[in-house]
C-alpha cells in the first residue's frame, strides 16, 4: 500500500461522505449548506507544498464546494459529474499523467469507476462493502471527521516528505 501511495502525483477527491460527513443541510430558503473539516483542508494543503496536485470530481453541482475549492487551491474541479469516468479520463489529459500516477478517495458507488482505474483507491469507513472491497486503503477516520487529513499524511509518509512538513511547524 505505501509502494501505491508513493507514486501518487495527483491525488482526486469526491466531496459528499469524503471531504464532508456526507448530510445534506437546506435552509428555508433551499439553499444547500455542507459542514468541512478544517484539519482535512489543512492536510490537502500539506499535500500539495509537497507537489502533489489535487482534484474534485462530484457528482453534485455546488457553489460552496467551488468556494472551498478556490480556499484549498484546488488544481482542477469537475463538478456536476453523472459519469466519473468521463470526467477522470479528461483530467488525465488535462493534467498530463497516467492513472496509476492518480490517488482517488470516493465513499460510494458512483466512485467505482475512477477507483478501479488509478493506482491508489481510498475508501471512508462508512462507505458500501463494494466500495471497500475495491479500495487498497480503507481510512480510519470518517468522512468530514480527519479521513482527508488521514490520508494525505499518508501519502506524504509514503513519499518520505511528512517529516519536513511537519519539521516547519516546529521551529
Amino acid at each position: 500500500m505505501s509502494e501505491l501511495a508513493r507514486a501518487v502525483r495527483l491525488m482526486i477527491f469526491d466531496v459528499d461522505g469524503v471531504m464532508t460527513d456526507g448530510s445534506l443541510y437546506y435552509n428555508d430558503a433551499g439553499e444547500e449548506t455542507k459542514a468541512f473539516n478544517s484539519l482535512d483542508g489543512h492536510g490537502m494543503r500539506m499535500l500539495a507544498g509537497t507537489g502533489v496536485k489535487l482534484a474534485i470530481i462530484t457528482g453534485r453541482n455546488s457553489k460552496l464546494v467551488e468556494h472551498r475549492a478556490s480556499n484549498l487551491q484546488i488544481d482542477y474541479l469537475y463538478q456536476g459529474v453523472h459519469d466519473k469516468r468521463e470526467a477522470f479520463e479528461a483530467l488525465l489529459a488535462r493534467a498530463g499523467v497516467t492513472a496509476a500516477e492518480c490517488g482517488y478517495m470516493g465513499d460510494d458507488v458512483i466512485d467505482l469507476p475512477v477507483m478501479t482505474r488509478v493506482g491508489f483507491a481510498v475508501a471512508v469507513p462508512h462507505s458500501p462493502e463494494i466500495v471497500r472491497k475495491h479500495a487498497h486503503y480503507v481510512a480510519a477516520h470518517h468522512g468530514g471527521r480527519g479521513a482527508v487529513r488521514e490520508v494525505c499524511e499518508l501519502i506524504m509518509q509514503a513519499q518520505g516528505t511528512l517529516d519536513d512538513v511537519l519539521a516547519q511547524y516546529l521551529k
